[in-house]
């Protein structure tokens, strides 16, 4: 991988999980930016143009799926990688995410930080190959 700093956005409506995630990627020398819920979240992709997404499917204000539809639909953010982060481990959805939705990785909470670093570097590096 290249030497740059990766920024990492995480589009969740927990603080917690942010914070969390937020610890576990920084000791590896990832950049991660929080977005509380999805209006914040597509607003700050477009903005920052981040790396890689880390996207929760449960949120309030507008769910995962219709954030990722709408960062798909923009040629400026179609290309962003997306690991979906959710509590919805029902397989039908990691069915759809994967498959029918096309996102790049799929993390079921709750995860441990091995998996997600796993998760976040397979992503990054099938992206940079």
């Amino acid at each position: 991988m290249n030497n740059t700093v990766k920024k990492i956005l995480c589009i969740e409506d927990e603080p917690e999980m942010i914070d969390l995630i937020r610890l576990i990627l920084g000791r590896r020398g990832f950049d991660v930016l929080g977005a509380a819920g999805g209006v914040e979240g597509i607003k700050m992709v477009r903005e920052i143009h981040p790396d890689l997404v880390l996207l929760d499917l449960m949120m309030p204000d507008m769910d995962g799926w219709e954030v990722y539809q709408q960062m798909k639909a923009d040629p400026a953010s179609r290309d962003i990688p997306v690991i979906v982060v959710t509590a919805k481990a029902q397989n039908i959805d990691k069915v759809l995410g994967l498959h029918i939705a096309k996102v790049d990785d799929y993390i079921a909470k709750p995860f441990g930080p091995q998996e997600l670093m796993d998760s976040v570097e397979k992503v990054l590096s099938q992206k940079s190959s």
